[in-house]
């Protein structure tokens, strides 16, 4: 089938076919228009009128023309209709201009194209122009310059946002995820416990410090629980007030308790302090009743007081603590780290506010207290209170005096009684003249031990044979030993003087010349074995271990001075532990003051066994404890001996006087140092006394042997020594024929 012709068909006079819908056509012959129809709506200007009613013909070029359908049309009859509701708009490719018909006609007929109509945003099409008598064109230069169509804006890609947006998510996500993981495993126990720590309330449980026991049991301190009083400044309402109502119970001035009231700033930070002590180891019961007053800012809490019911019995020995229950001296700071208790923590959750209350079911974890370990020492309380007496009372008779008394058990080595003058209450250790009366003397005042040390020359010779009990030589009234002249305070004039009256009359003369015969070597060696020069190791702190002076160092006055006690350091205990080896048979035994220790369960340790060395035979131990009886009993037309003074009736006693010279700081003190050590009962010795005093008068002779003969005389009945059968002391003779 052929395709239907795009061109509308013709009648005769060159009009388009078809229906006028009651309309007619145009007159051929007359040359006028037809009325109405369907032509006449396809000949519709763009303004929507017909060409009849623009004026029916327009005339160029004296031919008639009017407007015909575009070529190209569709055949469809209700194209025209479409084409004039669509306001005359027309295919930009539907244009042409149709020929007049080959019959010859003389009218000329032009089609004219339809225009499409212009909507108010079209840019891309030119203003319309009304057809008319054209104008006049304008020079070149008076043109408008062509407007170029504005593009459209470029609309950003939607995709790219997303994608940027999509892995922004993926990344906070992410981060979150792993951040929830991350407190889910690891940080779990912190975060787990960090809500706990705000409810938690800490309460320390104190643990009392072990007590200092006599060997008998009886407590030279203790703590016994008390009470500490407090202050909380910014609560504090009225500090004058408040002093005045707790200055009665405290014992604390009025105006001290107002400056610790006082709002102050901590050290170092802008906070404000919360606590301050007002007292520390008060009572409980005025505790009660500070309470019971209600002050504002005052409060009460657990404490611990050490108690020293002695006051100054073995002050000097046991020393003292802080108020914080640290050892500061004595036998409290040596042995601080035993007796001092590990404190136990209670830990509990607990309410705010009115609720301040522990949690029933809530957490609670309690670490209970270690209490510390106790001390059970040698000292005799009885024993250590009548030898503080008799030497507090010998010594009242001195002035600025310094005194020391050291009492031992000849077979154990056991410290029964140390004294020190002045000494102190450990109760109020600051209400002293002078921070050195804490001092233990017995262990840290360093003498000359002058005559007392002419024992230890003996015992040498004795053991190395270079004398015997019945020695006796001629002895000078003087002697030089460099350039120096020792001379005797009893002289012999010559005489043969016999070994115990040279120990009775305290000869220099006859202790050099023996000395000379012993060695310089052999007498060092000595001295060390009766342990000079040597801390003793009886436990008490500071103790000072004395000097001896060592070979290369002699000068040829040495050999003179050193065998009588000069050129020597030495402390009070160090020669009576020396005299305690010649009195346990020649056998050295280390002096202590530890006889247990007992842990809080009440389980006592042994101290360990103290160190013991042979220094002479039991033999030559017991000549030289005979020979020192002189010292105490010789009285007769030879003369009086110096130690009559130190003997104890219905007892034999064996010792020694000195007189020496005491340094401090490495320079000679000013005055004497009056000694006496001795041994009783002589015929088998059970305790050792040792008493030194200085004085800046040089009164310290005076005062030693009776001082000792007291002590002596208290400790042999004290422990019940039978009497000695004195009709069995020997008999000695000076100047034998």
């Amino acid at each position: 089938m052929p395709p239907r012709s795009e061109d509308p068909r013709r009648d005769a006079t060159g009009s388009r076919r078809g229906s006028s819908r009651g309309g007619r056509g145009a007159d051929p012959r007359s040359g006028e228009p037809g009325v109405g129809g369907i032509s006449d709506a396809r000949a519709y200007t763009p303004r929507g009128r017909t060409i009849r009613e623009g004026g029916g013909t327009a005339r160029t070029g004296g031919a008639e023309q009017r407007r015909t359908p575009r070529v190209g049309r569709s055949g469809d009859p209700f194209r025209p209709a479409l084409q004039v509701l669509d306001g005359g708009r027309a295919g930009a490719t539907r244009t042409g201009r149709r020929e007049a018909p080959a019959g010859g006609r003389s009218g000329v007929v032009r089609t004219v194209s339809a225009r499409p109509v212009r909507e108010p945003f079209d840019d891309d099409e030119p203003p319309r122009r009304r057809p008319g008598p054209r104008r006049p064109e304008r020079p070149a230069a008076a043109r408008r310059p062509v407007r170029k169509p504005r593009r459209p804006p470029k609309l950003a890609d939607p995709r790219r946002r997303l994608r940027l947006g999509t892995l922004l998510a993926l990344a906070l996500f992410s981060t979150i995820g792993i951040r929830l993981v991350y407190l889910q495993t690891v940080d779990t126990p912190a975060y787990a416990d960090g809500g706990l720590a705000n409810r938690l309330r800490v309460v320390e449980l104190p643990a009392p410090r072990g007590a200092i026991y006599d060997r008998s049991g009886a407590p030279l301190a203790h703590s016994v629980e008390a009470r500490y009083v407090y202050a909380d400044p910014p609560r504090v309402k009225d500090r004058l007030a408040a002093a005045k109502l707790l200055s009665p119970l405290l014992g604390v001035p009025v105006s001290d308790l107002a400056e610790r009231m006082k709002e102050r700033t901590l050290p170092g930070t802008t906070t404000k302090s919360r606590f301050e002590y007002l007292a520390r180891g008060v009572d409980i019961d005025k505790a009660k009743q500070i309470m019971a007053l209600e002050l504002d800012g005052i409060g009460t809490n657990r404490d611990e007081r050490r108690e020293v019911p002695g006051g100054d019995l073995a002050a000097n020995l046991i020393g003292f603590t802080s108020q914080d229950m640290n050892g500061l001296e004595g036998l409290e700071a040596k042995y601080d780290d035993l007796l001092r208790g590990q404190p136990g923590r209670k830990r509990y959750e607990a309410g705010r506010g009115d609720l301040a209350a522990p949690i029933p079911g809530g957490f609670s974890q309690t670490t209970q207290p270690r209490p510390g370990s106790s001390l059970e020492l040698t000292v005799d309380r009885d024993l250590q209170f009548q030898t503080q007496r008799i030497l507090s009372a010998q010594m009242a008779q001195t002035r600025g005096s310094v005194g020391a008394a050291v009492i031992l058990d000849c077979s154990t080595g056991e410290v029964l009684a140390q004294a020190s003058y002045p000494g102190y209450s450990a109760a109020a250790p600051t209400k002293v003249n002078s921070p050195a009366d804490r001092e233990d003397a017995a262990t840290s005042f360093v003498v000359d031990p002058g005559s007392i040390h002419k024992a230890i020359t003996y015992g040498a010779a004795l053991q190395e044979g270079v004398i015997t009990p019945d020695t006796a030589f001629p002895v000078a009234n003087t002697i030089t030993k460099g350039d120096v002249t020792f001379r005797d305070t009893h002289p012999a004039n010559g005489q043969r003087m016999s070994i115990p009256g040279m120990l009775a009359f305290s000869s220099n003369v006859g202790t050099i010349e023996i000395a000379g015969q012993l060695g310089r070597d052999r007498l060092i060696d000595y001295q060390k074995r009766f342990g000079l020069g040597q801390r003793t190791g009886e436990g008490m702190p500071g103790e000072a271990s004395g000097r001896l002076l060592p070979a290369k160092e002699w000068s040829g006055s040495s050999y003179g001075s050193v065998p009588i006690g000069h050129s020597v350091d030495a402390t009070p205990l160090q020669m009576a532990a020396a005299y305690t080896a010649i009195a346990n048979d020649g056998t050295y035994i280390q002096p202590h003051l530890i006889k247990a220790t007992i842990d809080p369960k009440g389980k006592r340790t042994p101290a360990a066994a103290p160190r013991t060395w042979p220094v002479l035979s039991p033999q030559n131990a017991a000549a030289l404890r005979r020979m020192l009886e002189a010292v105490t009993t010789i009285d007769g037309p030879d003369g009086r001996a110096t130690g009559l003074a130190a003997a104890v009736p219905g007892y034999r006693v064996a010792g020694k006087t000195g007189t020496g010279s005491r340094y401090a700081d490495g320079k000679l003190q000013p005055g004497e140092v009056g000694s006496f050590i001795g041994m009783a009962p002589a015929e088998k010795p059970r305790y050792v006394v040792a008493v030194f005093v200085w004085s800046p008068g040089g009164e310290g002779g005076a005062v030693a042997a009776p001082a000792f003969r007291e002590m002596m005389g208290f400790t042999l009945h004290h422990y019940r020594v039978p009497p000695s059968a004195t009709d069995k002391s020997p008999k000695f003779e000076v100047f034998p024929r």
